[in-house]
């Protein structure tokens, strides 16, 4: 487990952090240490670990509850799952719902449901009561005002007056300059005198974080391997908005850590959070959890999956006659192989067989047809008598038939189950054997 630990000297040291699985996991290492020098404050990186972590492997899901579950949400929640039940760890659903404006209690259910529909149950989180809660950001504010206020007092952070407009300037300046668009840190040096008058007349202000002018942060991505960053290219940036609101990279940091998170696995487009991240767990005096960041699940035109490719969210799928074990095998080997050339799981050969240093991380391509194609093999597996429910249950629905069990109807599906992929297509496959002209046919 890596650990971000303070320096009394004005040195700044980063280690690589361990290799794919921490100390109890996987063979010793000796972290490498790199030193640079920095005129303000010292950071340093170093492999440690407690017996809380060594004892148990925590990951979490955390959704926000804007619109419905994604294809690629679901198959970061399945890997972290799979992940967490393979090491006899926990798996953790937290609800990220600082988005007042867009977060709605409709969506959260939609998720929850989605979620229980794949068989993802969760150890922790809405419904289920642990010793991490409350699993709702928008129930922990008072937390994140408490790590606010502490970062503020230590110096990490400090009190920022700069209005939109300056700012804007900032970053138009900083444009003509083709520089990064980075603060300038002009309150960063401020007196106490200069931030008592600002706050005497009530002017708004935000939590800046202070962020070493040299130096890098290094990580051994679980999926990704070496990826580092310069601090040089990242400005001090905001925690707490001018409304009280904590920002998001704050908020993350702050619920993992509390939440004792030992491996963080989400996907590759909150990599270049790492950084702003890693830097708040130094100054809080957290440990470091491993990262995982899994790749996009991309088109067949290889751009990123939405919804003008057609439907991209579980409960789509769902509506549309899939099984969960079908989504749930076909998500798994999105960017996942066990090596052998199998492609037929259920959910707990999947926890035998998952290794996170199995996971590619190229852009893995969604293909409706081959999901199309397992789900019929998955619904020709089930028992007869349950395919027979459900595809009797099915057309007793849409009214081709008023019984949904019967002789008749065990001798249909038998008959029919070959050309049927989804329960949907049984609807087609049942009509065109009731209308097909027998005795037309007989008499010629």
């Amino acid at each position: 487990m890596a650990a971000l630990v303070a320096m009394p000297r004005m040195r700044m040291k980063i280690t690589v952090f361990p290799d794919a699985f921490p100390p109890f996991l996987c063979r010793s290492y000796r972290p490498k240490k790199v030193s640079v020098f920095h005129r303000r404050r010292s950071f340093s990186v170093s492999a440690s670990s407690t017996k809380e972590t060594q004892d148990q492997v925590r990951v979490r899901f955390a959704p926000s509850p804007t619109g419905n579950l994604h294809v690629g949400g679901a198959r970061t929640a399945l890997f972290n799952y799979l992940f967490a039940r393979s090491n006899g760890g926990k798996f953790v659903l937290r609800i990220e719902d600082t988005d007042l404006e867009r977060s709605t209690k409709e969506s959260e259910e939609a998720v929850l449901n989605d979620l229980s529909w794949l068989g993802l149950d969760w150890d922790e989180g809405p419904g289920v009561d642990g010793d991490y809660g409350p699993y709702r950001q928008s129930e922990r504010n008072s937390l994140y005002k408490q790590y606010a206020e502490k970062l503020l007092e230590s110096g990490y952070v400090y009190r920022c007056f700069c209005s939109s407009e300056e700012l804007e300037k900032m970053k138009e300046i900083a444009k003509l300059k083709q520089l990064p668009p980075v603060y300038t840190g002009k309150w960063a040096n401020a007196t106490d005198k200069e931030v008592q008058e600002e706050l005497q007349r009530g002017t708004p202000y935000t939590y800046r974080f202070r962020v070493p002018k040299e130096g890098s942060l290094k990580i051994n991505d679980l999926i990704r391997g070496e990826v580092s960053w310069n601090l040089d290219t990242l400005g001090d940036f905001v925690i707490m908005r001018s409304n009280g609101q904590p920002v998001y990279n704050f908020c993350v940091t702050v619920d993992d850590a509390t939440m004792a998170i030992s491996h963080v696995i989400r996907a590759e487009e909150h990599l270049p959070n790492t950084l702003r991240q890693a830097l708040i767990y130094k100054a809080l005096g957290f440990p470091m959890p491993h990262f995982a960041h899994v790749s996009l699940i991309l088109a067949p035109d290889r751009s990123k999956l939405s919804k003008r490719h057609g439907a991209t969210s579980v409960g789509q799928y769902r509506e549309m006659g899939y099984l969960p074990q079908a989504m749930v095998n076909y998500l798994a080997l999105l960017g996942w192989g066990d090596g052998t050339e199998n492609e037929f799981f259920t959910l707990d050969h999947l926890v035998e067989k998952f290794s996170i240093g199995r996971v590619n991380k190229s852009g893995a391509i969604f293909d409706s047809t081959k999901l199309r194609w397992m789900n019929g093999q998955h619904l020709r597996a089930l028992p007869s008598e349950e395919l027979t429910k459900l595809i009797g249950e099915r057309w007793k629905s849409t009214g081709i038939l008023t019984e949904s069990e019967g002789s008749f109807v065990e001798d249909a599906v038998q008959l029919l189950k070959d050309g049927i992929d989804l329960t949907p297509d049984s609807d087609k496959a049942l009509s065109n054997l009731l209308s097909y002209p027998l005795h037309e046919t007989l008499s010629r």
